[in-house]
């Protein structure tokens, strides 16, 4: 009886040893066109290639490891649903693109998924009506340089992307790509969070941007919509909180940007019969507010906030600033009355670069802001001026109370 009790207590306490990955492409494989696949709980090897429509779900308890080569899941098929996975351990070739999610098709959702420990995280190439929400993506604990983009968009169009967590990448990449969605998504800790090039007609609207070396970056994007972002931290010594190049027709709206190396730069639009409308920002503790060079005009300036900034406005570069049109902003710097109670100050505010000019023009003298000596030759210069000083702008209606208060 001792034995015997001794062989059941033996045989309770056995431990079996963990199941072995199983190949996911049987499953796809063997799959009818419109299946719905939910996966048992487990991990399953990549790589792996969806080529019919179907649905595949792993309830957030499925695991597709590629055991670091190529791509973790291509999909090559329109009206695919991709819900509820991890994918893992992607291969490291840059020339491959190794993804954690390859997608090619229309009308994809892809929903719910944890990309982790991959070069790139999703990719789509020539994708279309298309949703990507709610998923977590990281690269790898590198240089930022040497990581793949969290998510790259190429000769994709009417696309949504939405409430994205993505952190650790190196940017989110949008090349010929127009006419997309960018909405909810929060992106730190990496290069550049939106990387625009030949985008046009973008909407990028509501996202969290925070610790990155460039906030929003578009380069021959015209029509973009900029709206309602949070742009924090993106102190990198060339960052900015959004900067547009030969960029037209864009217009920046209710964002708010706060502590960047510039808030806002832009050059003149390439088109002189569009403008560049900034409406409604909070600029706020950035070492330069608004940044703009090789200046020709283009620029509206309307209703925004700048408060604490180091420098609000810089303007470098050929061409009349007055090319410019500045509207009912608040100025943290306004020394004026509002004696008829209407909200805005009875002269006009002008923007004058004294001995400030020095730090603007020689960038080695930018150590040197804000000391004694600096200081003490802006206070002569205004008191004294022993030359002319230059204007920078003019705001005929500047604002006596911020348009917007935030913490």
């Amino acid at each position: 009886m001792k034995l015997i009790g001794l062989a059941l207590t033996l045989a309770l306490c056995h431990v079996a040893p963990p199941l072995a990955a199983q190949p996911l492409q049987p499953w796809l494989d063997t799959a009818l066109p419109g299946a719905r696949i939910r996966l048992p709980a487990g991990i399953y090897q990549g790589p792996a290639v969806i080529s019919k429509p179907l649905t595949l779900e792993g309830d957030g308890q499925v695991i597709v490891d590629a055991g670091g080569h190529g791509t973790v899941l291509t999909v090559q098929a329109d009206g695919v649903t991709l819900r509820g996975l991890t994918l893992r351990a992607s291969g490291n070739s840059h020339d491959q693109l190794d993804s954690g999610l390859m997608a090619e098709g229309k009308n994809l959702l892809i929903e719910n998924n944890v990309i982790e420990d991959v070069l790139f995280g999703i990719s789509l190439h020539k994708t279309g009506d298309s949703v990507v929400r709610g998923n977590r993506i990281r690269s790898r604990a590198v240089d930022p340089a040497d990581r793949g983009d969290g998510l790259r968009l190429w000769y994709s169009s009417h696309n949504r992307i939405e409430n994205n967590d993505i952190a650790q990448i190196r940017d989110v990449t949008v090349t010929n790509s127009p006419h997309n969605r960018f909405s909810g998504n929060t992106i730190r800790d990496s290069r550049r969070a939106f990387n625009f090039l030949f985008a046009h007609r973008s909407l990028v609207d509501r996202n969290h941007l925070e610790q990155n070396s460039t906030g929003i970056i578009a380069l021959n994007s015209d029509g973009l919509t900029i709206r309602n972002n949070r742009i924090l931290h993106a102190m990198d010594a060339s960052g900015a909180g959004i900067a547009l190049k030969e960029t037209s027709a864009a217009l920046v709206i209710g964002n708010e940007i706060v502590h960047c190396a510039h808030g806002i730069m832009a050059d003149s639009p390439m088109n002189p019969l569009n403008r560049i409308v900034f409406i409604d920002n909070y600029v706020a503790h950035n070492i330069t507010g608004v940044y703009f060079y090789g200046a020709k005009g283009g620029h509206i300036a309307i209703g925004n906030t700048f408060r604490s900034n180091l420098w609000p406005v810089t303007i470098i570069g050929d061409g009349d600033p007055l090319d410019d049109t500045w509207l009912g902003n608040y100025w943290d710097g306004y020394e004026g009355f509002d004696q008829d109670g209407d909200g805005f100050g009875d002269r006009p505010y002008e923007l004058l670069a004294y001995a400030d000019r020095i730090w603007l023009e020689t960038p080695a003298a930018r150590f040197f802001r804000n000391s004694p000596v600096l200081e003490l030759l802006d206070f002569l210069e205004r008191l004294a001026p022993f030359s002319a000083p230059t204007l920078i702008l003019r705001d005929s209606a500047p604002r006596m109370k911020p348009t917007r208060i935030y913490n």
